[in-house]
């Protein structure tokens, strides 16, 4: 795969024998999807991701303003996508053309406007560009939480366009296996068939930048493992971190996702929940020297153990094996 380039109520993955502490994803207000396997990278998983504290050139194309030669703070937001319809109507999936790729309910595209809008008013620093996956439920979170940020502060109906620039990020997208996907609502052939023009389209107008370079040229293969799909999530976020360190970046994606970001941010934190549209926040400062140089420092972790749908704990030890 070139990196350059639906939970059933009734289903659940085998236990591992490395991970014997459980994870439960909570669904407020729905039917709880239970995974074996809690969010915590082995060390050697985290040898592949590339050093935060390091130096590389900039993309100058990634400019939010004129910072050569000062430091200042990047921020990024990992968010899990709204309420999902399957877990909300069950025998939508009977009918669906696409059982795999359930659209949001009602409920969760308000909520995605209400966490988007928090942002906006309750964070200091803006969100100049959001990365999204491209399953349906992400993106239509996406396009109320981009309305909110680009709303006028008058809060009048119309929207600037111009605050926030949107991509899809094939990266950031769900775990495809079986602990995510149930087998039977899998397409038979591995290939989701996403329409990115589509998924576009459903975004704000004058929001898309599509001529980014994917971080992920193509999707991952069907059956990647879960540790697979956790070292993704970190190469990615890390990655786009890295393309635009002059910017603060929004990344709507997975339960999986959020979680794997608050165990690479904070050494040693086990996630235990990841509400709909929960986000991490983290941290690290940029130093741009005069030649166009970047200096990263490592990321901090400042979301707090439950303070945006979040539930993790510290632990000096693991169960067996971990």
């Amino acid at each position: 795969m070139p990196i350059s380039s639906s939970y059933s109520n009734s289903y659940h993955p085998q236990l591992s024998p490395k991970f014997l502490l459980p994870f439960h994803c909570h669904f407020p207000t729905s039917p709880t999807k239970t995974n074996l396997i809690p969010f915590f990278l082995p060390i050697q998983t985290q040898t592949q991701i590339p050093k935060k504290n390091h130096f590389f050139k900039i993309n100058m194309s990634s400019n939010n303003g004129d910072k050569n030669g000062v430091e200042f703070d990047q921020n990024v937001l990992v968010m899990r996508h709204g309420d999902r319809m399957d877990n909300f109507v069950p025998s939508w999936v009977t009918t669906a053309e696409r059982p795999w790729d359930p659209p949001l309910f009602d409920a969760g595209k308000t909520r995605a406007f209400k966490v988007g809008n928090e942002i906006r008013t309750q964070l200091n620093f803006p969100i100049h560009r959001v990365f999204v996956s491209p399953f349906l439920r992400c993106v239509q979170t996406a396009s109320e939480v981009v309305s909110a940020l680009c709303a006028s502060s008058d809060g009048g109906s119309a929207i600037n366009s111009s605050k926030v620039k949107v991509s899809i990020e094939y990266g950031l997208c769900e775990m495809l296996n079986r602990e995510a996907i149930r087998p039977a609502y899998a397409p038979k052939d591995g290939d989701f068939c996403f329409n990115i023009s589509e998924l576009e389209a459903m975004l704000p107008a004058g929001t898309v930048h599509n001529t980014v370079e994917r971080i992920y040229q193509e999707m991952p293969r069907w059956e990647e493992t879960v540790l697979g799909s956790r070292s993704r999530y970190e190469q990615v976020i890390q990655a786009l971190a890295d393309k635009y360190p002059r910017e603060n970046l929004l990344l709507v994606t997975h339960g999986e996702g959020v979680g794997t970001s608050v165990s690479s941010f904070k050494k040693r934190a086990v996630v235990y929940e990841v509400n709909y549209c929960a986000y991490s926040h983290a941290k690290r400062s940029i130093t741009i020297g005069e030649n166009g140089s970047v200096k990263a420092g490592d990321f901090q972790l400042l979301t707090n153990p439950n303070e945006t749908g979040i539930g993790y704990c510290i632990t000096d030890t693991l169960s067996d094996g971990v």
